[in-house]
């Protein structure tokens, strides 16, 4: 499957960029990070929750579909 995968903020300074399509088999959100950890070490020093379809999950959430991947650094409001 293809997926998009979106870095913002500091993770897409870590990455040099802001997006990418991948080709993964079905996988868990684990899964994927630790892919993404091996091609991009400096991932594994930072804070950052996923999205998924613009749907906060966690670790075990199953990836089956083409589907956009965001990588969320943590973020204040006000």
């Amino acid at each position: 499957m293809e997926l998009t995968i979106k870095y913002f903020g500091m993770l897409a300074e870590v990455t040099a960029i802001h997006e990418e399509q991948i080709q993964i088999d079905s996988c868990s959100v684990a899964q994927l990070l630790e892919k993404l950890k091996d091609q991009y070490p400096k991932l594994g020093q930072n804070d950052f929750k996923v999205a998924v379809n613009q749907q906060l999950v966690d670790h075990t959430y199953s990836i089956n579909n083409q589907v956009e991947i965001a990588l969320l650094p943590p973020f204040a409001g006000g």
